[in-house]
């Protein structure tokens, strides 16, 4: 009886627990930036930095929609999205980074929903809000930072840092 459980422990570890840890610590290559809070994996996944958002770099529905709700113009908030994507690619592209993941996983369009780190330990979505080039969109039940953004976001608005020295940036 001792041996059975014995194997069974060892397959249910080997099996489960170390696999779930040993995910937690691999690392991929960000391929490109499409965008300031979109990357490119080079296994193909698209991937949003999740807890944040950054001013579109293109023009589409969205960017359609931050126009109509702050008054701003395409332009500007067209500028202000090059240089969230320009930030990004500057700290992540090129580079090995590990996710890690919140309750959910997948966006209802297909991207995988994480936390971006890299190899250093560097969290890119955090550096993101507390440079002042994203700002906090937290989405339930994708909360796990939500008080850390908010107070980088405060603290970065203050100092008048990345986008919010010239603008104070788009807010949902």
């Amino acid at each position: 009886m001792g041996k059975i459980f014995c194997s069974f422990f060892i397959f249910f570890w080997f099996g489960t627990v170390v696999p779930a840890v040993w995910g937690q610590g691999t690392f991929y290559t960000v391929k490109r930036v499409a965008d300031g809070d979109t990357v490119i994996l080079s296994d193909g996944r698209k991937v949003r930095l999740i807890g944040i958002d950054t001013p579109e770099s293109r023009s589409n529905a969205k960017l359609k929609r931050d126009a109509e709700r702050t008054g701003w113009d395409h332009d500007t908030i067209l500028a202000l999205g090059k240089r969230s994507a320009q930030f990004t690619r500057s700290a992540a592209e090129g580079k090995r980074v590990r996710l890690e993941y919140d309750v959910e996983t997948k966006d209802r369009f297909g991207r995988t929903l994480a936390y971006l780190f890299l190899e250093d330990g560097t969290f890119i979505n955090a550096e993101l809000v507390k440079e002042g080039y994203a700002t906090v969109y937290t989405v339930p039940p994708n909360v796990k930072y939500k008080d850390l953004f908010l107070s980088l976001q405060k603290d970065a608005r203050q100092a008048k840092r990345g986008l919010w020295r010239d603008a104070p940036i788009i807010v949902r």
